[in-house]
């Protein structure tokens, strides 16, 4: 009863003459399974009890039980890869605010359509993927991309769904919903390649299109030789069920999956996810690694890295900045607080801020006005940062977010930030070079 899809399947198949592997396993298992039921009924009406050596129930409860588990354990490893779909899944907020009739109408996400308005207040998430028409942000992408620090958009720029909004109030309207957004196009590749079989198994599938028929056919020739050899019926009926009892796949439906499902285990073990049986064994064959950067070579979180003053002493630079960043949610914000901290800074009280979305920080701290941003807000206020110009592109150059600091109208200095290397990644890839591997970074 557990094993109907075998027949399901194979009996079916093996009416339309393609049969495959499940075709061998009904035929003989029910081969073997009737011809049982046969012996009982004999030794029921003659009481030959001879017919007790041709019970063959357990080969065929054996062979089902041995296949249903390598089912069983294929399914397993996959289960795996679906905790991961379930957890992309829940990435994306249930309900979305629509804006109809100039009022606000919270709705379920399946019932947003293309070309409706929606807005999203700072720290929530955006429910589909659609074009800004209204407001300025930054949205942390870091669902896609990996990048800890926020995108800033302005009208007319595309966001994506499940993505956070945080800083400004924005209004945008939907492109992509249900399964044309970009995380449900993710889920689908990932339960693709969840679905996706080894290339080993797929040769076993081609292979059995050859096998099930030979041996079939050898199991009838046998039989046909013995009974024309004279033999009787329970002989040949003998001769032909072990053929195919012999010849059923217990190592294909057992050998795989479990090899699939170690493999993906121990990757597990490891912090090594793989997407599919097909990864998992061409990976001998691997040359280049490519490595994606944020989070993977680098720690992900952005650090002080760099304080330059033109006069003030660099210590009270990172001071007013920490100060000034209290107000802030931004990642570049929380590096240079924490930078303060770590020196056993006390911050000092800030007495008024604003955040300038695209530009930086406006802020009041003992009186004084501070700016901590891009050039962009440099020029808006007509502050020149020619004093610092050629530090600020060296910075960039080195893959740094320079930010400037202007006190009360001038010019101070310049903060460098960076998302810095883990301690272990050049460990790491000297290794793979040693073994022969070509390294590059996305």
């Amino acid at each position: 009863l557990i094993g109907y899809k075998f027949y399901q399947v194979g009996i079916k198949n093996l009416v339309t003459l393609s049969p495959n592997m499940d075709s061998l396993i009904a035929v003989g298992t029910l081969a073997a399974f009737s011809y049982s039921v046969y012996a009982m009924v004999q030794i029921g009406i003659t009481g030959d009890h001879a017919y007790a050596m041709h019970l063959y129930f357990e080969s065929a409860a054996t062979i089902l039980a041995l296949i249903t588990l390598g089912k069983y354990l294929e399914a397993r490893s996959k289960g795996k890869t679906s905790e991961a779909i379930k957890k992309l899944m829940g990435l994306a907020p249930k309900t979305a605010t629509l804006i109809r009739d100039n009022k606000e109408v919270i709705v379920p996400v399946e019932e947003v359509a293309v070309g409706d308005i929606i807005a999203v207040r700072p720290g929530e998430k955006l429910p589909v993927d659609g074009r800004m028409i209204e407001g300025m942000t930054a949205i942390d992408e870091s669902m896609l991309t990996g990048e800890s620090i926020p995108v800033d958009k302005v009208v007319g720029d595309l966001v994506i769904g499940a993505s956070i909004n945080k800083s400004g109030y924005i209004k945008y309207e939907a492109t992509k919903v249900g399964k044309d957004t970009t995380l449900a196009q993710i889920v689908r590749l990932v339960e693709e390649a969840q679905g996706s079989k080894a290339p080993i198994a797929k040769m076993a599938d081609i292979i059995s299109g050859y096998f099930v028929p030979t041996v079939i056919g050898l199991a009838l020739l046998a039989a046909v030789a013995w009974l024309i050899a004279g033999q009787s019926i329970t002989f040949v009926l003998t001769i032909f069920i072990s053929v195919l009892v012999i010849a059923c796949p217990c190592a294909l439906g057992l050998a795989t999956p479990t090899a699939i499902m170690v493999g993906t285990g121990k990757g597990a073990e490891n912090g090594v996810l793989i997407k599919s049986g097909e990864a998992l064994e061409i990976t001998h064959h691997i040359t280049t690694i490519v490595f994606d950067k944020t989070g993977t070579l680098t720690e992900g979180k952005p650090r002080v890295t760099d304080i330059v003053s033109l006069q003030l002493p660099e210590d009270e630079i990172l001071l007013f900045a920490a100060s000034c960043e209290v107000g802030s949610e931004h990642p570049l914000g929380e590096a240079i607080i924490k930078a303060a901290i770590e020196k056993g800074m006390k911050l000092k009280e800030l007495e008024h801020f604003q955040a300038v979305t695209g530009h930086g920080i406006e802020a009041k701290v003992e009186g004084k006005e501070i700016l901590i941003g891009n050039k962009k807000m440099l020029l808006d206020r007509r502050i020149s940062s020619e004093a610092l110009e050629n530090e600020a592109n060296e910075l960039a150059d080195s893959g740094k977010t320079p930010m400037f600091i202007a006190i009360d109208g001038q010019l101070e200095g310049i903060i460098g930030v960076a998302d810095t290397l883990k301690e272990n990644s050049k460990k790491a890839i000297s290794a793979l070079h040693e073994m022969g591997i070509s390294v590059a970074m996305i």
